[in-house]
């Protein structure tokens, strides 16, 4: 029986549940699958094919990007498919890469305000901004086919800290116990 691994990277847990999706359809197949976050995944040797995704913020998940680097090599071997969470896609007449085969989810793309000149935003959400990294990090090896799914951002289930003040750093939380406020000593209060 051919053996799948469905991997992830995941800020709030929403790509894990389109990853769990995933590993559901490809079992129907009658193919073992393993579902688990990326960061979990010590080698992809044992397995016949790879289905990995993440969520597209500031360019596609940064661990995502680190597995697809490091296994790079054995993707010229194994078969690769990506996908991609996002919550924006600018809807342009070039919807392709490279013969990947693409498929988006037909609510995510919206037209530009004005398809001559696209605003900062909609250059940055066009398809080939999203793929053509994930595309070139692989390369020489090609993923099999990519999707392009709506995400979902849920604020109640991220890190708050990942994503507030820049003066709200690991350590600075850690020096103030992350009360704010310190005491003549440098020590919590």
């Amino acid at each position: 029986m051919m053996k799948i691994l469905v991997t992830y990277a995941t800020m709030a847990g929403s790509t894990a549940e389109v990853a769990k999706a995933i590993g559901k359809e490809v079992a129907k197949g009658g193919l073992q699958v393993d579902v688990m976050p990326i960061r979990e995944v010590a080698d992809i040797e044992s397995y016949d094919g790879v289905v990995a995704g993440g969520p597209m913020i500031m360019g596609w998940h940064r661990d995502a990007m680190r597995f697809l680097r490091k296994h790079r090599a054995t993707f010229q071997r194994i078969p690769l498919a990506v996908f991609v969470m996002s919550m924006s896609l600018t809807k342009t007449g070039n919807m392709g890469l490279d013969g990947v085969p693409i498929t988006v989810d037909e609510k995510l793309p919206k037209p530009p305000a004005d398809e001559r000149r696209l605003k900062f935003k909609e250059r940055y959400a066009q398809l080939s901004n999203y793929l053509r990294p994930i595309a070139d990090v692989v390369r020489p090896a090609k993923p099999m086919s990519i999707g392009v799914f709506a995400g979902r951002l849920e604020y109640g289930r991220l890190e708050w800290w990942r994503f507030s003040s820049p003066c709200w750093s690991s350590r600075r939380l850690r020096a103030t116990g992350a009360t704010g406020r310190r005491s003549k000593r440098g020590q919590p209060k």
